[in-house]
């Protein structure tokens, strides 16, 4: 199943993709309440997806977390040293965008990086759970974009910076369920800036299995239905090429992932 979220006289709604119309489901926040109660489409009149005004698929309360160097060449690249536990930061839900967003480069960047990863999205209530029952509490997975900026980001041992400006964090185009995805590990992740390859990995490369960083989470606070868990980057990011290759006003950025499709967004 493949899911949206947009918007409504109701407010964010998530509706079912079936083609290319989609079906009202429920308000966002009553959805994620409620998931199994509103994951089927019911007799609710479809609508056009080309008629629809996108929003991030999440409810207003969502964590959004992310994880740092969760891919050994990207690891390498950054010259960093391999965590030991998988690094986690957070996004305030505010810096999320949806699909054809439009991102501005803040006034003291020169650019921004771009950060091509899988999310998945959190299905049900999960405190302090096992590695081996940890998947069963994923709902879907979809594209994210860890857009950040290099010089907020570096300035201070803190990252909040720069990895929450303003729409700085695209997610989309659709949530696919973990049933319909299977083994999320065989998964093709790829950048585009301004058509051009930037990254090209697998979700096999990551250090950190999707289960291993829900455990860890969650032993440190409950992950809830909608919640969000970015699981990293592999390599190829702008800012270490040499030279750096920045996106500036006028770039488009697309980041696509094997079996769900393609995120862009346009750089302002």
């Amino acid at each position: 199943m493949r899911l949206l979220a947009f918007e409504s006289a109701q407010g964010p709604t998530m509706g079912a993709v079936e083609g290319d119309r989609v079906v009202p489901l429920a308000p966002v926040d009553t959805f994620f309440a409620d998931i199994e109660s509103y994951v089927s489409p019911g007799d609710a009149e479809p609508l056009a997806l080309d008629a629809i005004t996108q929003v991030p698929p999440v409810p207003a309360s969502a964590k959004v977390l992310c994880v740092g160097l969760n891919y050994p060449l990207h690891i390498a690249e950054t010259k960093s040293q391999r965590p030991d536990h998988p690094n986690l930061f957070a996004r305030w839900t505010a810096s999320l965008a949806a699909p054809e967003g439009r991102t501005p480069v803040p006034a003291g960047e020169t650019g921004l990086d771009w950060e091509a990863e899988l999310a998945i999205v959190i299905g049900s209530e999960l405190s302090d759970v096992a590695e081996a029952d940890a998947m069963a509490g994923v709902f879907g997975y979809t594209c994210f974009n860890d857009i950040s900026s290099r010089w907020f980001q570096r300035a201070t041992s803190q990252w909040a910076l720069g990895k929450n400006g303003d729409a700085s964090g695209p997610i989309g185009p659709v949530i696919v369920t973990a049933d319909e995805i299977g083994d999320p590990y065989r998964l093709r992740i790829m950048s585009r800036y301004n058509g051009e390859t930037m990254q090209d990995s697998n979700t096999g490369n990551m250090i950190f299995s999707i289960a291993q960083v829900i455990s860890y989470a969650s032993r440190a606070l409950t992950l809830k239905p909608g919640d969000v868990i970015a699981t990293g980057t592999p390599d190829g990011v702008g800012s270490r090429r040499e030279p750096p290759v920045l996106m500036t006003a006028g770039d488009v950025i697309e980041v696509e992932i094997e079996d769900i499709g393609t995120l862009r967004t346009h750089i302002v």
